[in-house]
């Protein structure tokens, strides 16, 4: 891949994008990624931000439907599920991001939308 940007700035950046699901506000989480790519040239954090963007909006559409499932108690064990996997994956894909910063990780069994 053709890159503009230095390692330790890929790595960085990449972790950035990957990180901000563990922000609290909900703007704020999605908005990191996006000002990452619309800010960077690079094309490896340009896709590591794409890939965290479509990982926000497919956890808000999981956790949607876990919640009005549990409302009649079967989405209990999903929201459990849920939580450790929107917990567990960033993590992974920020250590990936600092470890092989010339390659994009790609969330495993979600949809692109981006």
């Amino acid at each position: 891949m053709h890159s503009t940007e230095d390692t330790g700035t890929r790595k960085i950046l990449s972790a950035v994008s990957h990180g901000s699901i563990f922000f609290n506000t909900l703007v704020l989480a999605v908005g990191v990624p996006i000002a990452i790519l619309l800010i960077s040239n690079d094309s490896v954090i340009k896709e590591s931000a794409k890939e965290a963007i479509n990982f926000h909006i497919n956890m808000w559409v999981w956790w949607a439907i876990a919640g009005v499932l549990a409302w009649i108690l079967i989405g209990i064990p999903l929201l459990v599920v849920l939580g450790i996997v929107n917990f567990i994956m960033p993590i992974i894909a920020i250590f990936y991001s600092l470890t092989q910063p010339n390659t994009v990780f790609r969330y495993p069994l979600i949809l692109r939308l981006f």
